[in-house]
Order: C-alpha cells, then sequence, then structure tokens
C-alpha cells in the first residue's frame, strides 16, 4: 500500500507536534557518547528538537534545543485558525438548508 503524500500543512503540523512533545533522550544519549559512537549511531537519532550542538574548545558539549512554548503556541494558533477558517460538516449542512429554505421562500 502507498503512503499518502502529506500536504505542507500536514507537514509542518507534524513538525510542530515533534517540537512540542519530542523527547530529548537521544540529544542526551549523545553528551555521553564517544566519537566513534556518534559518528556510528548519528543516523538513527532522532534530533528534530535540537537546534544548535557546538564542541568548546576546552571539551564538552553544549546541546540547544528550540522553544516548546513557541511550538505549543503555533500549535495552538493553527489550530484556532482552522476552526475559524473551515466549517463544520454539520455547520455546512445545516447552512446549506438554510439557503434552500430562503431560496424555496422567496422563489
Amino acid at each position: 500500500m502507498a503512503k499518502k503524500k502529506m500536504t505542507l500543512e500536514e507537514q509542518i503540523e507534524k513538525g510542530l507536534t515533534e517540537l512540542a512533545f519530542g523527547s530529548c533522550c537521544d540529544a542526551v544519549k549523545l553528551l555521553f557518547m564517544s566519537e566513534d559512537e556518534i559518528m556510528q549511531k548519528l543516523p538513527k537519532l532522532k534530533l528534530i528538537n535540537v537546534s544548535e550542538i557546538k564542541r568548546p574548545k576546552g571539551g564538552g558539549m553544549e546541546i540547544k534545543f528550540f522553544d516548546r512554548i513557541k511550538a505549543f503556541e503555533k500549535l495552538i494558533e493553527n489550530n484556532g485558525e482552522r476552526q475559524e477558517n473551515g466549517l463544520s460538516f454539520y455547520e455546512a449542512l445545516e447552512k446549506s438548508a438554510q439557503n434552500n429554505a430562503e431560496e424555496v421562500g422567496n422563489g
């Protein structure tokens, strides 16, 4: 069965959801891996919520994450816009029935 191609809006929502709810466990694992382990395991790590990784000259590693609160806010904003712009099936049905009743009354 072929996968349904996601629309841009669906891709954005999926990405924001992963930023808002995604785990930081793989990023923390990265802190404790050796160079060899990092190069081996890096392709399999889920690091979508990581915005920046630095290795300071003094050693160690700095990992910065995207702001979860901003992702939550954007998800809520997008959800509100969809509700305002799109009528539910029942609202559309009711509006259609009202328009038909007006046309019959005026006809």
